[in-house]
């Protein structure tokens, strides 16, 4: 696949623990990659701007929040619900880097630790910061709440892209040791979906999309992750 979003660029100032908060168990996802589903969708949404994004498996939010630092000029609205309640304050806090303020404690939270320790890291990672604090230009609203994406999602509101990285490595633990449990998340994102709604749905190699509510309009691979971008029929 030849990318054409995804800049072929330094990424580091979003490594996860650096700016951004890690959890246990919290995945991160390329951001290249991220970029590059995003703009894929965003050119098939008949909607340009003020975009609502949401993620059903958000985990820590890190997908959402390194695009809300990308797409500045595009996303206005940021939702992310996960089956794991305690990974919420994570996300939580990753989202609210998008705001002056978020970014404003985080970097005193870094300067207490370069006090403190006098690392070199640490004074890398107030650098990204500060690099991430100059990126902010608007007021991005965001939302988390926990809810099982298998199950139907209380949404009060049509996303108009919804991009999510669906977890492959412990499945068993929240899709029920089901086989067809992708194609029970896309009926809980039918639900939600409006007729413009444009779907990223990352997924490693074996995992296969059947559901006959939806469009493919892309399929791409890019080495152990694969994606396709849909749409409701």
């Amino acid at each position: 696949m030849e990318y054409k979003y995804g800049k072929n660029q330094n990424y580091e100032d979003f490594s996860s623990g650096r700016v951004l908060y890690h959890g246990e168990g919290m995945t991160n996802f390329p951001v290249r990659l991220a970029q590059e589903i995003y703009g894929r969708c965003l050119e098939y949404s008949p909607k340009k701007n003020n975009i609502t994004l949401y993620d059903c498996c958000c985990g820590g939010a890190y997908l959402l929040s390194v695009l809300g630092f990308l797409n500045q000029d595009t996303i206005g609205k940021i939702i992310g619900s996960d089956i794991n309640e305690a990974i919420l304050p994570i996300a939580e806090k990753n989202l609210s880097l998008l705001t002056p303020e978020g970014i404003d404690r985080r970097i005193k939270e870094i300067e207490e630790m370069i006090s403190n320790f006098q690392k070199q890291s640490h004074i890398e990672a107030k650098n990204s910061a500060l690099r991430l604090k100059a990126m902010i230009k608007t007021k991005i609203e965001f939302q988390v709440f926990q809810a099982d994406a298998l199950r139907p999602i209380k949404l009060q509101e049509k996303p108009d892209i919804i991009i999510t990285d669906v977890p492959y490595g412990n499945i068993v633990k929240w899709e029920g040791n089901e086989e067809n449990f992708i194609d029970k998340l896309l009926d809980s994102l039918y639900e939600i979906s409006g007729p413009d709604t444009i779907i990223g749905l990352s997924m490693n190699k074996k995992q296969k999309v059947k559901n006959e509510k939806f469009k493919r309009l892309e399929k791409h691979q890019i080495g152990k992750r694969r994606f396709e971008i849909l749409r409701k029929i």
